[in-house]
């Protein structure tokens, strides 16, 4: 039999509080991959790594704080801790493929468009088996095409991020990048429970009333929480990644510059300025004139 579904059990608090996660991963994960723009190579990675669990763990965050208002009529709920935990995982590491394409081979382009594909498929990976890992007394049915939208709303999202992260350097306009982000990544979501049937294995029992799953899915959360609480501590003490100013490497003042660019500049160093005039090279003189004789 068809079960009666209701995803917004707490009204909208659930939908706000995860739009508000989805937007926290989203502003730290592009400053963490903007602030990897401007620094050396050797120190990129740890910014680029910080940058895809950031953005994993909010969207994973938000994703199982909008499913603590998710209920089932007559049947309850409960979560599979592998898969869930496993679908955190399969976001930190596809949004990390995704960012350490762009971070490395820069944020236009073929980089752009893989990098923005594999992290938006990423994100609807995570969504679906996140899903997966929901047990009931029964079985989800999904409409194809509306999947498909949800997983076309998640790609342009991600592409659309890593863009902004190789491009915007405002605190600003991050901001209003993530909240761009966010409004996606919880657009995704809901399209994705409009695909959405539930089939019940067998008529309900009285005595099992449906019930939203939040005192499992509340100490699942912790973690990520304290991890994204710790990645903004990060960001709010390092000032050049929140104000978006430049580093002292010249060459990597520009949005998305591969780190190829960054080691040839490396190898052959930067022109010396002081003042308005460059100095002259060392080897380079000026033509001397014969002398009077």
């Amino acid at each position: 039999m068809q079960g009666t579904v209701d995803g917004f059990s707490y009204g909208v608090v659930t939908p706000l509080v995860a739009y508000l996660m989805a937007c926290l991963g989203g502003a730290l994960g592009l400053r963490c991959t903007t602030r990897s723009l401007l620094v050396t190579h050797s120190r990129r990675p740890a910014w680029l790594a910080l940058g895809s669990a950031a953005i994993g763990s909010g969207i994973w965050t938000m994703h199982f704080v909008a499913m603590m208002g998710f209920t089932i009529k007559d049947t309850p709920i409960h979560y599979d801790k592998p898969l869930t935990y496993a679908s955190l995982g399969l976001a930190i590491v596809m949004v990390g493929i995704g960012i350490f394409i762009v971070g490395y081979r820069g944020a236009t382009g073929a980089p752009l468009f893989t990098g923005g594909t594999i992290t938006g498929l990423g994100v609807a990976s995570m969504h679906y088996l996140g899903m997966a890992g929901v047990r009931f007394h029964g079985q989800f049915t999904y409409n194809t095409f509306t999947v498909a939208a949800s997983v076309v709303i998640a790609v342009v999202a991600a592409t659309a991020a890593l863009w902004a992260a190789g491009q915007v350097r405002g605190f600003a306009w991050s901001v209003g990048a993530s909240l761009v982000m966010g409004l996606a990544v919880s657009g995704m979501h809901y399209t994705g429970m409009a695909a959405l049937g539930v089939h019940l294995d067998s008529a309900p029992h009285p005595a099992e009333a449906g019930s939203a799953a939040t005192s499992s899915l509340a100490p699942m959360l912790i973690g990520p929480l304290a991890f994204l609480l710790i990645a903004g501590v990060v960001v709010v003490f390092d000032p050049l990644m929140v104000m978006g100013g430049p580093d002292w490497t010249p060459v990597e003042h520009k949005p998305g510059v591969p780190a190829a660019a960054v080691a040839s500049q490396a190898v052959h160093g930067p022109a010396v300025h002081h003042g308005p005039r460059p100095l002259r090279r060392a080897g380079h003189h000026r033509p001397r004139t014969p002398q009077n004789r």
